[in-house]
């Protein structure tokens, strides 16, 4: 078992031993073998011992030994951040690298604890899972301060932080906290390591402080085997979301705010954005088949319809798939295009200058097809039959398939003229297979199985295994994401369905607890309003990338997946994160105008800012807002899809 080393700095960059700062530790083992699902418990006791106060940082580090490792920080640090990878790209993110090397790239990190979902930092290395995990934050209590934990009262006195080294090979914990050696606001606004301020922790002359660490030290085979960790963190440090609308009134109010407020008939469409100028809305449209507009609006939309028995909402959403069915094609290669700007269809949508090459985006073909399955099913339950939306998907897969590469990828970005794939590498390619397999599945049509699931072998192998997935939304450069392996869950999820292969449902469990290390375990305190007066909970919702340090709703859409997962495995775990999933999807849209400081009952954005990350959005005074001012349709979507099902009263 390796032993923890402490060391500090004050107003020097460098840290140092203890005693040269004054202080002193000590640390007691208290229980547990350093199992996943049985840390050691360590308490750890600083004291100042000198005769003034310390303002500085004390970092608890755990060292180990083995060369080359993945470490995994949750949701901010992800293996290396892609490290391997060229640094040169528009988005930039935290990166690891060896020295000598070069922005955005470093050695090592430090950061903020509620940049992470979970309070641990975890490495794999060669054999074992090795990390540590702490309270995320301290509270202050009768003079007292002390770490927090679940049902623990106080008031908020300073975050925690962690941080992760690849030269000293150790992951960190530390008392006052650092973004180091630079601080991201977003991928392009970043500032070098700011002198110590708010961040650094206090210890008056002859004070201590006392806090427990969990140190982890197993074997595992690979980085899957984090999962055990994040299970035993989540169990110790969980909070529910607040509790929200009651479900159906959830889905009314969300749904009347886009049907009422976001349809723009002409168009046969959904806007993108509705600003609410006192109370004059303005209307930015956002062309998309998919993704941020189109059918991840429609098909929701069209699934509340349902549920709530609106003939007109149904209209409408019908309206926009019927379009997007008659209209989207490219006569060259049979692809659908993936924008309509100004009533002409093409590829040029707002992500467009972040592609590589021109042509048509794999994530936005393959949710396409996905998603028109989805109304397929939706409307035949119901009696009524849309054969030329499946012959629309049976005609474009005819394309996708072809596409496939030699491993069984799917293509990131497709030709315009003949449809070959133009680049790979990239997860998004995995809706293409999650629709082939949905297609497979409602048709009975299975001559296709055997290459969909030797794709899925290959996601899995690239992708799962190594809990780094990667080159899903087209805006983050092929960085490490949350959104491409959705598309993952659903391929397994209906492959299993048709094959029953025991394999085929542990695979989707991995993809889902990859996608459970960006989904926040506890409420961290948001010192930013609107959500920081409103009560608004974290826990349910899950980090969007390592690159885009927000919350936004996509991971709300597998609810129903989760359902599945749980149903055949009975996983208490997972149960709990479903249940999480849906509450905090019941509390993320406006139950009063004017609730978020925008906007009337039933608004939501994409964007909820619980760190100090994506902060970009101000008040007219110029302070920040911790959300975007904007009902989004595509947002509402996602909550839409979560909610409006026949599972959930």
């Amino acid at each position: 078992m390796n032993t923890i080393h402490l060391a500090a700095r004050d107003q020097g960059e460098a840290y140092l031993p203890l005693a040269r700062l004054g202080l002193s530790a000590e640390w007691t083992a208290v229980s547990g073998g350093g199992a996943a699902d049985d840390p050691r418990i360590v308490r750890v006791r600083v004291r100042n011992d000198g005769d003034g106060a310390f303002r500085g940082v004390v970092r608890i580090s755990l060292p180990f030994e083995s060369e080359e490792p993945r470490f995994f920080l949750p949701g901010f640090m992800v293996g290396t951040n892609r490290g391997e990878a060229p640094l040169v790209t528009d988005s930039r993110t935290p990166r690891l690298r060896p020295a000598p090397t070069e922005f955005p790239a470093s050695p090592w990190w430090l950061v903020r604890a509620d940049r992470l979902s979970h309070p641990v930092a975890l490495a794999f290395t060669g054999g074992k899972v090795t990390g540590l995990c702490a309270s995320p934050y301290f509270l202050k209590k009768d003079g007292r301060r002390l770490a927090w934990t679940p049902g623990a009262s106080g008031d908020f006195d300073q975050y925690a932080g962690f941080g992760c080294d690849i030269e000293r090979r150790e992951v960190c914990y530390t008392l006052g906290y650092e973004n180091a050696p630079w601080f991201f606001l977003d991928s392009h606004n970043y500032s070098p390591r700011a002198a110590l301020g708010e961040n650094a922790f206090c210890l008056e002359a002859g004070e201590a402080f006392e806090c427990d660490v969990a140190v982890f030290d197993y074997p595992a085979e690979d980085a899957r085997a984090i999962d055990g960790a994040i299970r035993w963190v989540y169990g110790r440090f969980h909070e529910p979301p607040r509790e929200g609308l009651p479900v159906k009134t959830a889905v009314s109010d969300i749904a009347e705010a886009v049907s009422g407020e976001a349809w723009l008939a002409d168009s046969r469409a959904y806007a993108g954005f509705v600003f609410d100028w006192q109370h004059e809305n303005e209307v930015r449209s956002l062309p998309s088949i998919t993704w941020t507009n189109g059918l991840a609006v429609a098909v929701p939309m069209l699934q509340a319809a349902h549920r709530l028995g609106r003939e007109a909402m149904r209209a409408q959403a019908l309206d926009c798939i019927d379009h997007i069915v008659e209209t989207s094609i490219n006569p060259k290669n049979g692809l659908p295009f993936t924008a309509e700007v100004d009533g002409a269809w093409g590829n040029r949508g707002w992500w467009y200058d972040k592609q590589p090459v021109p042509g048509h985006a794999g994530y936005l073909v393959g949710q396409a097809l996905y998603y028109i399955l989805k109304a397929y099913a939706l409307e035949r339950a119901r009696g009524f039959d849309h054969p030329e939306w499946l012959d629309y998907v049976a005609r474009v897969l005819d394309v996708t398939e072809r596409s496939r590469n030699g491993d069984g990828e799917y293509p990131y970005i497709f030709s315009e003229n003949s449809g070959a794939g133009l680049c790979y590498d990239a997860m998004s390619g995995a809706w293409c297979l999650a629709a082939a397999a949905y297609f497979a599945f409602l048709t009975g049509e299975r001559t296709r199985l055997s290459d969909l699931l030797a794709s899925e072998a290959h996601y899995h192998a690239a992708y799962i295994v190594p809990m780094t997935c990667y080159g899903g939304p087209l805006d983050i450069d092929k960085q490490v994401d949350s959104e491409g392996v959705l598309a993952y869950i659903r391929a397994a999820r209906w492959l299993h369905a048709m094959t029953g292969d025991a394999g085929l449902l542990a695979r989707m469990g991995e993809a889902i607890g990859y996608e459970f290390t960006f989904k926040f375990c506890y409420n961290s305190p948001i010192k930013v309003p609107p959500l920081s007066k409103v009560g608004w909970s974290s826990c349910g919702g899950s980090i969007t990338s390592v690159t885009n340090p927000h919350i936004h709703p996509m991971s709300s859409t597998i609810v129903d997946e989760l359902a599945y997962y749980v149903e055949r495995t009975g996983d208490g775990y997972v149960r709990s994160r479903l249940e999480d999933t849906v509450r905090w999807s019941r509390q993320v849209s406006s139950t009063y105008d004017g609730e978020y400081d925008y906007g009337r009952r039933g608004w939501m954005s994409e964007r909820f800012c619980h760190c100090q990350g994506l902060l970009t959005e101000h008040y007219p005074d110029g302070s920040p807002a911790s959300t975007w001012f904007a009902l989004m349709p595509w947002a509402c979507g996602c909550v839409l899809e979560a909610l409006a099902g026949d599972t959930w009263e």
